[in-house]
């Protein structure tokens, strides 16, 4: 990825051939921190003259020859002036675009940026430059201002930048940079989706500071776009990390009933990114709540033994105190509890036992049983047996079921159809 500096951003206004810039390797953090340093440079002579290519005409040959002139000898104060009367007199494009590029060159040598932009801006109107080196030309104003935390001008540049040149990744990474340290979040969440679509494009792939960047700018704007963005981050980089962050987020956007919640938790147990003890004290307590003690009991004792969860802090030992108080259903009973069964939610809680047990061939049977009932969610009913499929290896059922759901469970199934093509 390239950023340019001061330097670059001369060298590249001298030539418009192939601008020397600064080239940046690695994750967009470590471009970002090098973005804070600043380079100086003496304006290159090429910067100083016009192209052979490139002639002025006879009526304004006089007043841009005053122009370098007075460019060469660094007397910036008279450029202004100088400039002015060139462009009176300017009558072709290759007028215009001399008189600009001597502008330029006067902007950086002065460190002018308000200049520079006014510089580029007649460069780019003049027409005798074509668009992908204009292009290059604003990106590189972008970073003389995001440089200088100068955020909206940077917004503006890069924003013309990518107008001109679509595809350039950089530019779009960078212009979701200045708009989120500008407080732009909705919009820096949009700019940067657009890079890592443009990113996934090429083959590539976005690094994972992206995607946490993406992440924290659409969740603190409270745009449902975070949601998605979770879910592409925990693809793209699975581990506990963005597994238990993606969820977080969803739960603190979303406010997911305790069905929902308790079917997260659980997927955050199958990916092992249950990271702290709130997450062992959420998951407990939701299976509590549905009576579920076999499960809560035996989320508590894997806390314990994973040393996040200690049963005699102020936290746990009341709840603990409750979970340990029920007893245990056994196999022998779920099995006569199936049979006289009344209703289908009796039939799921039955199989969410069985799955809690590791018994998820059963827990599949119980659930669709429970999925005929009509007093049963069959999207609850689809979900469950997607979870539990994809618990015992079923790829392609697992699969199969957990794209069957729509409605209120939809984005669960998206969380656990993650999980599942994760698996080998």
């Amino acid at each position: 990825m390239k950023l340019f500096t001061s330097t670059a951003f001369a060298l590249a206004a001298a030539a418009f051939a192939t601008p020397a810039v600064a080239q940046y390797q690695g994750t967009p953090d470590q471009m970002r921190e090098k973005a804070g340093t600043e380079q100086s440079t003496k304006v290159p002579p090429a910067a100083q003259q016009a192209g052979p290519s490139v002639k002025a005409s006879s009526k304004a040959s006089k007043a841009i020859l005053d122009l370098q002139t007075t460019v060469n000898n660094k007397d910036w104060a008279s450029v202004p002036a100088k400039v002015a009367a060139a462009q009176a007199v300017a009558s072709t494009k290759e007028d215009r675009y001399l008189i600009a590029r001597l502008q330029l060159s006067a902007a950086i040598g002065a460190n002018d940026a308000s200049a520079m932009t006014a510089a580029v801006d007649a460069i780019a109107a003049s027409g005798e430059v074509d668009t992908a080196k204009v292009a290059e030309l604003y990106s590189g104003l972008g970073g003389t201002f995001l440089n200088s935390k100068q955020y909206p001008q940077a917004v503006a540049a890069y924003q013309k930048a990518i107008a001109l040149n679509p595809a350039d990744a950089d530019s779009s990474y960078l212009l979701a940079e200045a708009l989120f340290q500008s407080g732009q979040k909705p919009a820096a969440a949009t700019a940067l989706q657009k890079y890592i679509q443009t990113k996934t494009a090429a083959g590539q792939k976005a690094s994972e500071d992206v995607y946490r960047l993406a992440v924290q700018a659409a969740f603190d704007a409270r745009s449902p776009a975070a949601n998605e963005l979770a879910r592409e981050w925990l693809t793209a980089y699975p581990s506990a990390d963005s597994w238990r962050n993606s969820v977080t987020i969803y739960r603190a956007l979303n406010n997911p009933d305790t069905e929902s919640t308790l079917d997260l938790m659980r997927l955050l147990q199958a990916a092992n990114a249950l990271q702290q003890a709130s997450d062992y004290a959420v998951f407990i307590q939701d299976a509590a709540e549905q009576n579920n003690y076999n499960e809560a009991q035996a989320v508590l004792d894997a806390g314990i033994a994973a040393k996040k969860v200690d049963p005699s802090s102020g936290d746990f030992k009341e709840l603990a105190s409750v979970v340990r108080s029920k007893p245990n259903i056994s196999a022998a009973e779920l099995d006569a509890a199936t049979k006289t069964a009344s209703t289908g939610m009796a039939l799921l809680h039955i199989g969410d036992r069985y799955y809690a047990a590791g018994n998820y061939a059963k827990a599949v049977e119980l659930y669709r049983m429970a999925q005929a009932k009509p007093d049963v969610d069959a999207n609850v009913a689809k979900l469950h047996i997607g979870m539990a499929l994809a618990r015992q290896g079923d790829k392609a059922g697992a699969t199969a079921a957990l794209n069957g759901v729509t409605g209120a469970r939809a984005d669960v199934a998206k969380f656990w159809l993650a999980y599942v093509n994760q698996r080998a």
